[in-house]
């Protein structure tokens, strides 16, 4: 699969490749529960978007506190899960360590050695996996449904599933 993002945090530097099509479709359900309230924290971001332009074209180091914030009132299981499934499962994001030369597949326990201490940082990765896989979805799905964050709750009941 190719690259479709790269991301550098403190010297890492992020692999980020598309998921397969399957993948894709599951997670995209997930994310439309999940981050309902996460994309409520996030309006303020982008109150003066034109509906052309997707809530996930900003930047992920300013959504990352926000995204934060927003995941605040989910528990904790819930949001490891979805960290896990986006930054690991599908096995779409390598790394190159800083002062290494070659890239390694991030796993658990790497994830676990990079971001010790650095928790935000997994939101950030995870905000650029998101941006990379599923921004032309957003996009498409707000523009049949109107604006955004006007109709979020709508469209967050569509893809509610019961099944992670």
């Amino acid at each position: 699969m190719e690259i479709k993002k790269e991301r550098t945090i403190d010297g890492n530097t992020f692999f980020i490749r598309a998921f397969p099509a399957f993948a894709a479709s599951n997670l995209s359900g997930e994310l439309m529960a999940l981050l309902t309230p996460v994309l409520g924290a996030i309006v303020p971001l982008v109150g003066g978007k034109s509906e052309d332009e997707s809530i996930f074209d900003m930047d992920a180091e300013k959504a990352a506190p926000l995204l934060a914030q927003g995941l605040s009132g989910i528990d904790g299981d819930t949001v490891e899960r979805m960290l896990k499934k986006l930054l690991i499962k599908h096995q779409n994001i390598s790394v190159q360590l800083e002062g290494e030369s070659d890239a390694v597949l991030l796993t658990e326990d790497l994830a676990n050695d990079v971001f010790c201490g650095e928790a935000h940082e997994l939101f950030i990765l995870a905000f650029d996996v998101i941006q990379a896989n599923f921004s032309g979805f957003f996009k498409k799905v707000a523009g049949a449904f109107g604006h955004l964050p006007k109709d979020l709750p709508a469209i967050a009941q569509i893809f509610q599933t019961t099944e992670h």
